[in-house]
């Protein structure tokens, strides 16, 4: 008998009502399986036990609302005495619906019964962490992407089944990168097979501040910039690229609006602007990397209202940074001449009737 596909329309399914993703930490953390990966010791089970106190009292991760439910954390690397201690050092009062184990079952060896077990036991289940993925992996002799993603998707299918999230802590690889999501150990079977990636990472290694890199299928992309209280043992949102989305820039770039928001124009050489951008960052700015970026990120300067041109005259290369316009009768245009400056943007005024032959 032939294999035959169960499939759905796409009016059907229009027309049916699926409910909604629910979130353990809203906008952060939904259903599913997601990977929390860090260099060793920078924090990640501080904020692994922190995010489980969270939703098992409903109270905010930093902006972030919580839906309150039972947490599991399973500290496989430690014992409970160094929990408890960790309890007493970040809170004054420990719920009992916040539950810990030091030892559990690896991938296809009855984690997942253990896990599908605590959840029918506790029905509330919102939240299972497991710290670390090395503790639970198969030793197999296959391929290393087919290893990772089938351990991954065994996890996955148990947080589906059981509508829950589960986060995974894991480690990152020491080579750097400067996309933090290709630093994640292991093959692309780990990250590709996840529902969202998490990448707790310091400019510093002795610094308290870090970046939490976010990632999903279900959240937007946003970076978290931290600092670890070391008073308190916790993890405080410094900022959030969501709600400031010009820490996304390149600092370069970002240092760039920070001036303008002082200075609003500026004309002369590259030479001259990174002088003066000096008085906002402590990085030595190269004046041939300062045009080079601020050419790629003209349309992101432009979304913060900077007007970039840059030209040649008597064989120097100037650059002129004014203020956009922001009168609704007002049109930018871009333009380049035959030596390829760049004209971004040129601002004249609009048509009133829309029938112009010339702009000029």
């Amino acid at each position: 008998m032939s294999k035959v596909l169960k499939t759905v329309n796409g009016e059907m399914l229009m027309n049916t009502f699926l409910p909604p993703i629910e979130f353990a930490v809203e906008n952060l953390i939904p259903q599913g399986l997601h990977i929390l990966s860090g260099s060793p010791k920078i924090g990640k089970s501080w904020l692994a036990l922190m995010l489980c106190l969270k939703v098992a009292k409903g109270e905010k991760l930093w902006n972030f609302e919580t839906k309150q439910g039972t947490a599991l954390y399973l500290c496989l690397e430690d014992s409970l005495a160094r929990i408890q201690s960790r309890l007493f050092d970040i809170t004054d009062d420990a719920p009992p619906n916040i539950h810990f184990a030091t030892f559990a079952e690896s991938i296809a060896s009855g984690i997942e019964e253990q896990i599908e077990n605590f959840c029918l036991s506790n029905k509330n289940t919102r939240l299972v962490v497991i710290d670390t993925f090395q503790k639970i992996r198969t030793i197999s002799n296959d391929n290393a992407y087919a290893s990772d993603y089938r351990d991954i998707s065994i996890l996955k299918n148990i947080a589906d089944k059981m509508k829950i999230a589960i986060v995974l802590i894991h480690h990152l690889r020491k080579q750097k990168d400067d996309d933090p999501m290709n630093m994640v150990s292991g093959t692309t079977g780990i990250t590709g097979g996840a529902d969202s990636s998490f990448v707790l990472c310091k400019s510093k290694r002795a610094g308290s501040r870090a970046t939490l890199y976010c990632t999903g299928r279900d959240i937007e992309y946003r970076e978290l910039e931290l600092n670890f209280n070391t008073g308190n043992k916790s993890w405080e949102l410094v900022s959030d690229s969501a709600e400031n989305p010009e820490i996304l820039l390149e600092d370069i770039t970002a240092t760039v609006v920070r001036f303008m928001q002082n200075e609003k124009s500026f004309s002369g050489t590259p030479a001259k602007l990174a002088e003066r951008l000096s008085k906002y960052t402590d990085e030595e700015i190269s004046p041939i990397v300062l045009s080079k970026r601020l050419n790629q990120n003209t349309p992101e300067l432009k979304e913060f209202g900077i007007a970039y041109q840059s030209k040649r005259s008597n064989g120097k290369r100037l650059i002129f940074l004014s203020a956009v316009p922001q009168s609704p009768n007002d049109v930018a245009v871009n333009s380049a001449d035959s030596d390829g400056n760049s004209y971004i943007p040129i601002t004249v005024p609009a048509d009133p009737v829309g029938k112009s032959d010339n702009l000029f």
